[in-house]
């Protein structure tokens, strides 16, 4: 398998996560515009776009009905946990599903695997990716678990802070303030061609 010099990682941009989805993180669909911009650069380079998303079991103990704290969401083959229609995944896009089982919560991607059954992280060391590029929903919960994660595994990390979107600004303030403390990076998209050690953090508002 060819080396890649970094990847994109697009936690979570479903249907439900949505205006008008079962939980919706407001203006989560303003996302969208950014997050395109980023497959486009990715794709011009050939290199690697990973997409995250919930896939639950319809019997979640994630679910408030089952003891859990949420509302029911991106159930495993509904309409509801399908890719926002207006992100433009690319055919190739590397597809790792979390949440699978009853007692997972699936908060972050590096949970998640591939239909093959293989860890995220797993398929980033064969591909020899060091870098990674992340955006989606929601700030607070799935973007700063998978973030804080890839930290964890020794990844270097770029937080596309106008590719995000969380559900309180307090917490997204806090979520924001975590990853940054884990030594990632808060940059944009536009920033892309700007390499990372002379691009400084933003302010995270």
């Amino acid at each position: 398998m060819s080396s890649a010099c970094a990847a994109l990682l697009i936690v979570d941009v479903q249907v439900d996560f949505c205006p008008g989805g079962a939980l919706p993180v407001p203006d989560g669909d303003q996302v969208i515009p950014a997050l395109n911009r980023a497959i486009g650069y990715f794709r011009s380079r050939g290199w690697p776009i990973y997409a995250s998303r919930d896939w639950h079991p319809a019997d979640s103990g994630h679910f408030l009905a089952f003891g859990g704290r949420w509302p029911a969401h991106c159930v495993a083959e509904t309409p509801g946990a399908a890719f926002h229609p207006d992100l433009h995944l690319p055919a190739d896009t590397i597809v790792v599903s979390k949440g699978l089982e009853r007692t997972d919560d699936g908060y972050s991607a590096f949970g998640g695997i591939k239909d093959s059954g293989e860890q995220l992280m797993d398929d980033l060391s064969q591909r020899r990716i060091a870098r990674l590029y992340v955006g989606g929903l929601a700030t607070e919960y799935c973007v700063r678990a998978s973030v804080i994660d890839a930290r964890t595994a020794g990844l270097t990390v770029t937080v596309l802070v106008d590719a995000v979107a969380g559900i309180e600004r307090d917490d997204t303030g806090r979520a924001f303030e975590d990853m940054h403390a884990a030594g990632a990076i808060l940059g944009q998209s536009d920033e892309l061609d700007t390499p990372a050690e002379s691009r400084k953090n933003i302010g995270t508002g």
